[in-house]
């Protein structure tokens, strides 16, 4: 299992990682950019060598880490491409709350992961409030269909959280912005 410590190297390297997680057979790639005490910041490197938005995973998830063994042609192919990595964002990592909220400040769109519910699955869309150990996500479909009513998760069973990818930017360029609906409870916003 990978340690905080080993995460935080990787950060200060700014070197291209693949690590696995309990939760996927394949291996993930990209740059540490940050490390909390629960969860770290990720650039995610997609398999067709792209930057893919961001993803924030726990780190007691990581089971190997190491230096992408083709991190030469990699750093290669997105200079080539012109590909260069997007600003961090400001994402605090002291809790699932401050990542949600953060994320949902800086992104149109959040992607929740419960794995240990079902690994296959993630819920995409805006944090309407969080309270209460939940969090109230309105959600839009995979045809870019905001839902009518939001839909609670339990914030202990997320076990990751992205923000910034492909498929999430063109569900919020074309599903824009959801109607304004839903009942107060849960229209609070997120601190």
């Amino acid at each position: 299992m990978a340690t905080g410590s080993q995460l935080k190297k990787a950060a200060r390297a700014g070197q291209l990682v693949q690590f696995s997680r309990r939760f996927e057979d394949s291996k993930v790639r990209g740059y540490v950019l940050d490390v909390g005490p629960s969860f770290f910041l990720l650039l995610l490197l997609s398999d067709r060598v792209w930057f893919d938005g961001f993803e924030c995973f726990r780190n007691q998830d990581v089971r190997t880490l190491k230096a992408d063994p083709y991190s030469n042609f990699v750093e290669a192919a997105l200079r080539k491409r012109g590909e260069r990595k997007p600003k961090t964002p400001k994402i605090g990592l002291a809790s699932i709350e401050d990542i949600l909220v953060a994320a949902n400040r800086a992104f149109p769109l959040v992607t929740i992961h419960c794995e240990r519910r079902d690994p296959e699955v993630c819920y995409i869309g805006r944090v309407i409030g969080i309270e209460e150990g939940h969090v109230s996500l309105l959600e839009i479909a995979p045809g870019a269909v905001w839902e009518k009513a939001p839909n609670e998760y339990r914030l202990r069973d997320i076990t990751r959280v992205g923000f910034g990818a492909d498929y999430e930017n063109a569900l919020a360029l074309v599903g824009q912005q959801p109607a304004k609906k839903g009942n107060n409870r849960t229209q609070r916003t997120p601190r």
